[in-house]
């Protein structure tokens, strides 16, 4: 049954049935289109904001797992700062205090990097861009303190390679080995002014003479190259000069044989020739000397291998004991 509305009609004085014009319907009709339209696009705006949609859900996700992996990240970078710091203490306090070098300096290590505004376009990131600057760098000064330690490395090397081929290079053994040589030591004759065994005078004897067995095998005191090879029937007799670089010269007298010729390149230890008589000499011996810039000095302190300090300290008083000398 359908409502009805009336009115009192105070003309005809009768009560009569409204009627609404279709304009007015249609009117009504728009207006309630239009609220409901409204309400629906304020409804679709608020659950785009408080209700996010499946892809913007996923997106969140992406951004939290992007947030956890850039903190892990950051982590990783000051940890590894903190290790990197430790090396270049353990670089200045122990491989350039062996060496002898002045470690790299605090203000070169703790520099800065880039300009002052060397990061400014990152500020166009009103939320991330402090963070994107603080990360760049962190990431930049690693860089850098990186760059710095491999040089340093690279010049610790060098020098270390540079103080080997010197530690192997200078002279630092006997001529004969140890365990062959005559160990009655109180007929070593050493380096200073000695009684010439056939002038019976006084002159300088400028090296020391080992006492061995005749074809004893006379090794190289250093790496070197050979640059003296002479056999004469006085004076040194057969002997052999080798050359072994940072100022070092060494000389080996009245050989039996000779083994190497000028140009080769010896090393410490290996066998150059044996013990003799030869030249101006009055028993099987090696005259050995060592001469640094030209001049020669004791060889004394060129002996050090398997002498103990109380067997060097003898061998030194002997050495400096004035007597008559092998040649």
């Amino acid at each position: 049954m359908s409502r009805r509305k009336y009115f009192y009609n105070t003309q005809t004085l009768q009560f009569e049935e409204l009627k609404v014009p279709m304009k007015t319907k249609l009117a009504r009709g728009f207006g309630m289109f239009c609220a409901i339209l409204v309400s629906a696009g304020i409804l679709y705006v608020l659950s785009d904001i408080y209700l996010p949609s499946q892809k913007e859900k996923a997106l969140m996700r992406e951004i939290g797992e992007m947030k956890f992996q850039y903190d892990g990240m950051t982590a990783e970078i000051g940890t590894m700062s903190q290790e990197l710091t430790r090396i270049q203490q353990r670089d200045a306090h122990l491989h350039r205090f062996m060496l002898d070098m002045d470690p790299v300096d605090e203000s070169v290590w703790t520099a800065g990097v880039g300009g002052s505004n060397v990061y400014g376009a990152m500020d166009a990131f009103r939320n991330a861009g402090k963070v994107m600057k603080e990360t760049h760098l962190s990431v930049d000064q690693l860089k850098r303190q990186l760059s710095i330690q491999a040089r340093s490395l690279d010049t610790i090397e060098a020098i270390a390679i540079d103080k080997e081929d010197r530690i192997g290079a200078i002279p630092s053994i006997k001529p004969v080995r140890v365990d062959l040589l005559k160990r009655n030591i109180s007929m070593l004759s050493g380096y200073g002014i000695r009684l010439h065994p056939i002038h019976k005078v006084n002159k300088m004897h400028f090296g020391l003479d080992f006492t061995a067995v005749r074809g004893t095998a006379i090794q190289s005191t250093g790496n070197g190259t050979v640059i003296h090879v002479r056999k004469s029937k006085s004076g040194y007799g057969r002997n052999v000069i080798i050359d072994h670089g940072y100022g070092y010269q060494t000389l080996y007298g009245h050989m039996y044989e000779i083994h190497v010729v000028v140009g080769d390149i010896v090393k410490k230890g290996e066998q150059i020739g044996t013990v003799g008589s030869s030249g101006t000499s009055t028993a099987p011996h090696c005259h050995y000397e060592v001469r640094l810039n030209g001049k020669a000095v004791d060889p004394i302190h060129f002996c050090l291998d398997e002498l103990s300090p109380e067997e060097y300290a003898e061998v030194v008083l002997r050495a400096s004991t004035a007597k008559q000398s092998f040649d």
